[in-house]
């Protein structure tokens, strides 16, 4: 496997540090709101690595972090008049039911900041004694300069940060590029824990740092994130963390693209951001996740009503595939034919494409035209019939390939109640009776209800739109 390495900027072969073990970090949401498509990317992208690499053989410990502790945390309790640690709990629970309707699998751990409060301050602890942070009323402030390899994730030298560095309201640092790692307590209200330096709370950049280093080591295969987040948090985080560690942070940096909304940047006064709670009110998760591989992950991506749609119909061209299947199997009969066992040995040109493209650095997009030149290949297999042992294997393929980029994971609401069932069974009586009109008739009605009937060898199949 192909990874692009932001690091070096170039595609490099993947060397787990460990062989046959991969260890992920990936940054997670803060929670204070629910998350919206542009923090969806990430969390299906890297997901789908995930899954691939285990597809693979890997075995891997994937963690994703929550920031509970932060300045927009405090603000929204402030704002509803309740705790911060209310607020981020109450949206980690709803992380999780929107990462399920995109097929995103918690993580092996899912670290929250409060919880590793101890990791942090020995972290900051020994960074003051290695002489690279400083003490000012109770803040701590990592000394930028004195990492010479600041700037080599980013592409940034010192001289440009330099010219566009200043030091906010509040702030009492040595210097302008100086980051802080810890934060005194500024209100009572605050959530804050004691410390060799008063009362405070972790700074930002620190906590994917100290989290990394508990559940995964000093050294970790793949951090991944946001393209926003090379700078410049991804970037301070290998200064703290190979300065504290005195070795590599991670081998392998991937960073996913920016999302647009009809062409323009999302932003709430302009009036175009939307959660993925919202989306879900008009698409189902598996649809925004088929929508979010369509693209090559490092490249932008835009969303829009049409390219949903367009989505939508692609995902519904699978499923109607796999459903096919399905129907071949409970109505099917009979061992597999010369025909049919040819046709199967000839699935594994698609599964060789799809891994191929999986392969040369998660590429998703060549990847599901794999399957769909997999989905034509079956539909083309069966359309006057199958063997029932034909239509269980073509069905362990196309499920095979699916799964592992998150797809047809979740089965439509196929129940059909006794009023659609009798009509179902009248237009039957119908075409034996010879009586078409009628069956046309009932056929129609059932259109406009969403259902469309498909007469196959097997009997009738109810599809629903």
């Amino acid at each position: 496997m192909r990874i692009y390495n932001t690091l070096t900027r170039k595609k490099e072969e993947f060397v787990p540090i460990e062989e046959g073990k991969a260890r992920i970090y990936v940054c997670g949401p803060t929670v204070y709101n629910y998350f919206h498509i542009g923090n969806a990317r990430p969390f299906v992208v890297f997901d789908t690595l995930r899954k691939y690499m285990e597809y693979r053989g890997y075995d891997v410990k994937f963690v994703q972090n929550f920031t509970d502790v932060d300045d927009k945390i405090i603000n929204k309790a402030r704002e509803e008049g309740v705790t911060a640690p209310e607020i981020s709990e109450k949206y980690i629970e709803e992380y999780y039911k929107d990462a399920a309707a995109l097929n995103v699998k918690k993580a092996d751990v899912h670290p929250k900041v409060s919880e590793h409060i101890p990791e942090i301050i020995d972290f900051v602890s020994t960074l003051i004694d290695r002489g690279y942070a400083y003490e000012v009323n109770g803040d701590v402030y990592f000394s930028t300069r004195k990492f010479a390899d600041y700037g080599k994730l980013s592409k940034q030298n010192i001289e440009d940060l330099e010219a566009g560095a200043r030091i906010a309201v509040g702030e009492i640092k040595e210097d302008p590029l100086d980051f802080a790692l810890w934060k005194a307590q500024k209100e009572p209200d605050e959530i804050a824990w004691d410390c060799p330096w008063g009362k405070g709370r972790p700074g930002w950049h620190i906590e994917c740092s100290a989290m990394a280093k508990k559940h995964l080591g000093d050294t970790i295969d793949i951090h991944a994130g946001g393209q926003d987040l090379q700078f410049p948090h991804h970037e301070n985080e290998i200064a703290q963390s190979e300065c504290c560690n005195g070795v590599p942070f991670a081998n392998y940096w991937m960073h996913n693209g920016y999302i647009t909304i009809d062409n323009e940047k999302m932003s709430k006064s302009k009036g175009n951001f939307f959660t993925v709670r919202d989306i879900l009110e008009d698409y189902s998760g598996e649809v925004i996740r088929f929508f979010l591989l369509s693209g090559h992950y490092r490249n932008p991506i835009n969303f829009s009503d049409s390219l949903m749609e367009q989505a939508k119909a692609g995902l519904a061209r699978m499923e109607n595939a796999r459903d096919n299947l399905k129907h071949l199997i409970a109505n099917g009969s009979g061992e597999m034919t010369d025909a049919e066992k040819e046709a199967l040995a000839g699935y594994d040109r698609y599964r060789q494409e799809f891994i191929g493209a999986m392969d040369d650095d998660l590429n998703t997009a060549d990847a599901i035209s794999a399957i769909f030149e997999l989905v034509t290949a079956i539909n083309t297999a069966v359309k006057d019939g199958a063997s029932r042992e034909f239509a269980e294997k073509s069905l362990e393929v196309l499920m095979e390939l699916a799964t592992v980029v998150g797809l047809l994971q979740q089965e439509a609401d196929d129940a059909v109640d006794d009023d659609v069932m009798k009509l179902v069974e009248e237009r039957q009586a119908a075409r034996k009776a010879k009586d078409f009109a009628r069956a046309d008739e009932i056929r129609d009605m059932l259109k406009e209800r969403g259902i469309t009937l498909k007469d196959t060898p097997q009997g009738v199949q109810i599809i629903r739109e």
